[in-house]
């Protein structure tokens, strides 16, 4: 029987510093570049040891709100956001030239991520900012949203992005956080969880709905109290169910 593959990413340099542990279990990073955490010796050190592990690195750009993580939709102008998040990107970019690193992926964080999923203008706002990168990186987005159509439309190279670690509503989008069954954490769960995703393209909502979703990549949270666990468990269970880790 042929294996299925599948890219998987976690958000790092938040301040967690477990990237020494997770990375031998990962194929993809996504690196924050001083919008909602990180600076410029925290992207050095995480660079560096993704450059020693092989994996692809990417950029994880957001609203410039390190009080809220990023986690909240910021009021703030189109082109205050433009400029913030190419400052971002500039200053990760001197990073990995520095690092002799190359950029795979752009991946926006937090609220900047799922209100790009659903509100047209600010998907292109996103755009806008990120429009030099058209041809150098892929984006991270998910599956069946605006700005995937918005991006396709615009000719940028996209991988769809599913979430091990999160529930999903049968409209696809994710329950919020301040919910208590937002985040998946048993890694005997978040297997159940993403065997669908990855070998039916489907996944079966909260409300027991089984949805059409596509993946080229899945995300488990840096941050996820779990999230060593449930790498390390996936590292074994997948290979076992015809799934191979995408290096």
């Amino acid at each position: 029987m042929d294996a299925f593959k599948i890219d998987i990413n976690c958000d790092v340099g938040e301040g967690v510093e477990n990237e020494t542990d997770i990375f031998p279990y990962i194929s993809s990073c996504n690196i924050a570049c001083g919008g909602h955490a990180g600076d410029e010796e925290t992207m050095v050190r995480v660079a560096s040891l993704a450059r020693t592990h092989g994996l692809k690195i990417g950029a994880h750009p957001s609203y410039p709100d390190k009080p809220n993580f990023g986690r909240e939709v910021m009021d703030i102008s189109e082109q205050d956001l433009i400029h913030s998040l190419r400052k971002q990107l500039e200053d990760f970019d001197k990073i990995l030239e520095q690092e002799n690193s190359t950029l795979h992926h752009i991946k926006a964080h937090g609220a900047l991520y799922n209100q790009t999923a659903k509100d047209e203008q600010l998907a292109r706002v996103y755009l806008d900012a990120i429009a030099t990168y058209r041809n150098d990186a892929i984006l991270y987005v998910p599956f069946g949203s605006v700005i995937a159509k918005m991006a396709n439309e615009r000719g940028f190279r996209v991988w769809y992005e599913a979430f091990a670690d999160r529930n999903y509503h049968s409209d696809l989008t994710l329950v919020s956080r301040k919910k208590d069954n937002a985040v998946i954490e048993k890694p005997e769960k978040v297997l159940q969880h993403i065997l669908p995703i990855i070998k039916k393209n489907e996944v079966i909502s909260i409300n027991n709905e089984s949805m059409k979703i596509y993946a080229n990549t899945l995300c488990i949270h840096g941050d996820t109290v779990s999230a060593l666990k449930i790498l390390m468990y996936l590292s074994a269970e997948l290979a076992k169910n015809q799934v191979q880790i995408q290096k």
